[in-house]
């Protein structure tokens, strides 16, 4: 069974005045209009039934006799002691226990902020490593040129709602175990704005916003990667009632490349060699995001080998684009599949001479074993 005493943080002895403060601290802290997560709102059910039940004489002695007053449908510990299903707002809570049903909240305003707008920049790799200034067009909400906002035909105002006379709610009294309680909510023909619109604006209809397209300039900087997001503060939708916009995201998609890969601030590129450029070395002429570029491959380079170019990555954003990245060259050495006789013979004897004959029956000079697999591993390890 709950312990309500300890769900409260009260003594089983505490009089009604110390309940009822106790309640009042928790529910301010732990109500879902302050606080949404999902336990956090199963302690204020918790909490709620807990006040319930101490602050009902009757139910409390049954709670102290051990039983559970809650139990056949007294409130159960997800009711909610301001009628129906779920919970009332948070000012509606305070003001119904503790602050007296003339704390109306007044009122609201028309105006609200606007949303944010997201939109897509293709870039290609050197764009996006060194940067690029871009202007892009948007179709967004704007303010009414007509109205400027205020949602009214020219040369009228929003009148007073009659419903509520301006309050911008209505009130109502609820019966609950405490008695007569007194509840605002937000007045359904002004929407809680204590005015109606009469005279509508012909161009926004009192929306105060309409659709328009506009050019923005947006600066890329040096390094951004894909799925990377620019935020242009303020270039987003304008809000209802001509009210302050919100942001623009420009989210950065980066072309394949068909040269390199990417892989953070390094690049990553595949050459492929023959396997007598390979053996003999070279000088291999390579793109890069600076031009081309000459770099020296060394005798006896095998495949899958990884060569480093220092600083020709694409600059590093965090350091606004002073530093780089590296270029890494992965090299693929290719086997020769057809030859014609001659090359063939060429191949036989740098075999021999290379103790690398194809046929595993032979004997090395050294008088030990002559196969194939010995000879290639000797070969490759240098001996």
């Amino acid at each position: 069974m709950v312990d309500y005493y300890r769900a409260l943080g009260v003594r089983r002895d505490a009089t009604p005045e110390e309940i009822k403060k106790a309640y009042r601290r928790l529910a301010r802290e732990l109500h879902p209009d302050v606080n949404p997560d999902p336990a956090t709102q199963d302690r204020f059910k918790q909490v709620t039934a807990a006040y319930e039940v101490l602050s009902d004489p009757e139910k409390r002695q049954i709670h102290d006799l051990g039983g559970d007053p809650l139990a056949s449908g007294g409130g159960g510990a997800g009711g909610s002691p301001f009628g129906g299903g779920g919970f009332g707002g948070f000012s509606d809570i305070m003001d119904a226990f503790f602050g007296g049903a003339g704390a109306g909240r007044g009122p609201g305003s028309r105006i609200r902020q606007g949303a944010d707008a997201l939109i897509r920049l293709d870039l290609d790799l050197t764009e996006a490593a060194f940067g690029v200034t871009r202007d892009i067009t948007i179709d967004t909400a704007d303010v009414c040129p007509v109205c400027t906002g205020s949602g009214c035909a020219p040369g009228t105002h929003p009148d007073t709602c009659s419903t509520c006379r301006g309050r911008g709610e209505i009130q109502s009294v609820q019966r609950s175990f405490l008695g007569q309680v007194m509840t605002s909510r937000p007045c359904p023909a002004c929407g809680g704005t204590g005015a109606r619109i009469t005279h509508p604006c012909p161009e926004c209809g009192t929306e105060g916003r309409v659709r328009a397209r506009r050019t923005i300039t947006v600066v890329v900087p040096k390094g951004v990667e894909d799925g990377m997001r620019i935020r242009l503060s303020g270039h987003g939708e304008v809000g209802p009632g001509g009210g302050p916009p919100g942001d623009l995201y420009v989210e950065i998609h980066e072309r394949e490349h068909p040269i390199f890969t990417r892989d953070g601030a390094d690049l990553h590129c595949q050459v492929t060699l023959p396997m007598t450029t390979a053996a003999l070395g070279t000088s291999v002429t390579l793109d890069t995001l600076d031009g081309q570029e000459a770099f020296d491959v060394r005798p006896g380079t095998q495949s899958g080998s990884v060569m480093t170019v220092r600083g020709k990555g694409v600059p590093k954003l965090s350091t606004d684009g002073r530093t780089r990245g590296d270029l890494y060259v992965h090299v693929e050495v290719r086997t020769p599949t057809r030859l014609d006789p001659e090359q063939e013979r060429l191949i036989r004897e740098l075999a021999v001479l290379r103790r690398e004959e194809p046929d595993g029956d032979e004997v090395g000079r050294d008088g030990g074993s002559g196969r194939l697999f010995t000879r290639l591993r000797d070969a490759f390890s240098g001996r």
